[in-house]
């Protein structure tokens, strides 16, 4: 790649952001419960259309104009999905992986792999479960990179 091509994608990109990651759950309210309790993530919006026979949650931890958020969605009378093979995890930065897992323990959440060092790797993390199965990476970061 040039710097002259660079330059492009750079403008291209320059207005640019990842916006949500949707996750089909089987029942909204443990969803919400779980995300807001264990995670410490805010109910940001939500839309229903019976029509439609779908519902919309958006959480995260701050306003979706400066943050990514999760979006949820529910539709009516499926209570389970077969999870597939192209999601893999969505991944939080925390500053204690050890008080983020007793946290997903506290509201009966499961701790999927305890705290400690990435194999291979410098980084400590954990994962947990939502009530959908859906993996959750804790990695621990340094009070300065929340800044």
């Amino acid at each position: 790649m040039t710097t002259t091509d660079r330059q492009s994608t750079n403008e291209v990109t320059a207005k640019r952001r990842i916006l949500h990651t949707m996750l089909r759950v089987g029942d909204m309210q443990a969803s919400i419960d779980f995300y807001t309790r264990a995670l410490g993530m805010s109910l940001i919006r939500q839309f229903d259309n019976p029509e439609k026979e779908y519902q919309l949650t958006f959480m995260g931890f701050g306003p979706e104009e400066r943050n990514t958020v999760i979006e949820l969605t529910y539709n009516y009378g499926v209570s389970h999905y077969e999870k597939g093979r192209v999601f893999g995890h969505i991944a939080i930065g925390v500053d204690d992986c050890a008080k983020a897992c007793e946290q997903v323990r506290d509201c009966q959440g499961a701790v999927v792999r305890e705290p400690g060092p990435l194999e291979g790797g410098e980084e400590f993390i954990a994962f947990v479960q939502d009530p959908d199965g859906n993996l959750i990476e804790f990695i621990q970061r340094s009070a300065d990179w929340f800044l």
